[in-house]
């Protein structure tokens, strides 16, 4: 899926290490020697040493256990790795072959820094001078001088990522939604996100029982013959007592928030969805002021894993998906009875490496959602949940919704809404293109899962939103953030 499978490969090959050890409990005595058993020399794979290439694997162990690769720990889910990051250019601006030495001189003429000098066949651009302004780019009438944006900051939807003296990227925390999309766009497999493999792997070897749920976006993922029944079979097998598809969260979520949806429309009140925490990130830290206008309602996720309490108090709940945002969500919102850990296929799929466990084809007959709540992984799911349960409840409601697909989308509603010409009732917001599906961690493109998704959901049964959810004492646990005030 990804133009970085070597940095991708890298990185499945530390996990896994990580993984085995960390079952076999002699993780803290043997996780020194990974990197010299991944990079064992003396020809380096990539890099210009292997002493390098050894350091880049100590820092991504560290991610692996669910520390910061460095020193410092800002708290953020996703870091960067120095080591990886130094490989980057450090210029910006840079002068190419196409520049013809030109009498008019025009970039140095625009440069207010002094920042271009005369080379022998081309200008030069000094990067301990140069700030990036790009007038010299723009004035140059060869084009010869290219913007070389680093993936990561130009790829980045709110403006997070900037660089240090030393030319690396520093992720401000408290611009950052967590969305990952720099992740996947660095090519040096510079950036990345804590994991919290050995933490399950510790639950997993605990008298506690540790139940799985599974984002609706899986299905298709893996093709048609793996269900939602395969992922039960494999996670019983690894010593889980049992898992839950996310889909049934998705009924929960929309009942919720249908019900919000409708109070507000009665009241004339726009509302924005709060079930995307890279959505909620940005409403909290972009738009602090629209806050009060996002749905009470809890994700899919923490839906589910607040029943699975109300029924096992001791449980350990853990979530796979192909979302790293739901790692903040779990860790940094502290919602009461949410998910405990968040892992994305990868990850899950380290841990099931490490213990000889493989998805095998089903039947596809473990069914716990409507089809509505399958959906809630695509873009515009939730929406449709949403208006499908209006319709189940002969709500005299008819909304008009924008669905934000992706964070451009999504600031373009906000920015609407906070200037007050947003035309739509509610705002859907979804921060990765195409939804969950689209998540960074994915397994498969959208587009390449599309017609084994739609196969898989298209075999589920048509029942209803509300009477689905009749089977279900919805009274044992609430769907709301405000009502705890741990939450506040």
């Amino acid at each position: 899926m990804y133009a970085d499978g070597n940095v991708i490969k890298i990185k499945h090959e530390v996990l896994y290490e990580v993984a085995k050890l960390a079952f076999k409990g002699t993780l803290g005595e043997k996780r020194d020697h990974i990197p010299e058993k991944l990079i064992p020399g003396p020809t380096p794979q990539f890099r210009c040493c292997i002493y390098k290439e050894r350091e880049i694997i100590r820092q991504r162990i560290r991610l692996a256990e669910g520390k910061a690769p460095g020193e410092v720990d800002d708290g953020n889910i996703i870091q960067v790795i120095s080591s990886a990051c130094e490989d980057c250019p450090i210029s910006r601006y840079v002068v190419t072959d196409n520049c013809q030495n030109c009498i008019g001189k025009a970039c140095i003429n625009a440069c207010n820094f002094e920042a271009i000098t005369i080379g022998s066949h081309r200008s030069h651009i000094d990067p301990s001078k140069c700030k990036e302004c790009g007038k010299c780019a723009k004035a140059c009438p060869y084009h010869a001088i290219a913007d070389l944006k680093r993936p990561c900051k130009f790829n980045c939807p709110v403006n997070a990522i900037t660089q240090d003296e030393r030319g690396i990227s520093v992720i401000d925390e408290k611009k950052c939604i967590r969305c990952g999309l720099c992740i996947h766009k660095c090519p040096f497999g510079a950036i990345g996100s804590k994991t919290f493999i050995v933490d399950v792997i510790e639950a997993l070897k605990s008298d506690q029982p540790v139940y799985a749920i599974l984002a609706p976006s899986t299905e298709g993922q893996f093709g048609t013959d793996i269900t939602m029944q395969s992922w039960r079979n494999a996670m019983r097998l690894l010593g889980f007592e049992d898992l839950v598809e996310a889909g049934l969260g998705g009924d929960m979520t929309t009942q919720a928030e249908g019900d919000e949806w409708f109070e507000a429309f009665q009241e004339g009140k726009k509302m924005t969805t709060s079930c995307c925490p890279g959505f909620v990130n940005m409403i909290r830290k972009h738009y602090p002021q629209l806050e009060e206008m996002m749905s009470t309602a809890v994700s899919p996720m923490c839906a589910v894993s607040r029943m699975i309490k109300a029924k096992v108090p001791n449980a350990v709940t853990v979530f796979i998906g192909p979302c790293i945002a739901k790692k903040s969500e779990a860790k940094e919102h502290k919602i009461e009875g949410n998910a405990d850990y968040v892992l994305t296929y990868s990850e899950i799929r380290a841990i099931m490496k490490a213990k000889g466990v493989e998805l095998q084809p089903s039947e596809n007959d473990y069914q716990e959602s409507t089809t509505f709540g399958k959906r809630f992984g695509n873009s515009g799911g939730v929406t449709a949940s949403v208006l499908e349960y209006m319709k189940e409840k002969d709500y005299d409601c008819d909304p008009k919704v924008c669905k934000a697909n992706g964070a451009a989308e999504c600031k373009k509603a906000l920015l609407l809404l906070k200037a007050g010409r947003l035309p739509e009732d509610f705002i859907e917001g979804m921060a990765c293109v195409g939804g969950c599906v689209g998540g960074p961690s994915a397994f498969k493109d959208q587009m390449q899962a599309k017609k084994d998704r739609d196969a898989l959901i298209g075999q589920a049964d048509s029942r209803t939103i509300v009477g689905n959810l009749d089977n279900y004492d919805m009274d044992q646990f609430s769907m709301h953030r405000v009502e705890h005030s741990a939450e506040a």
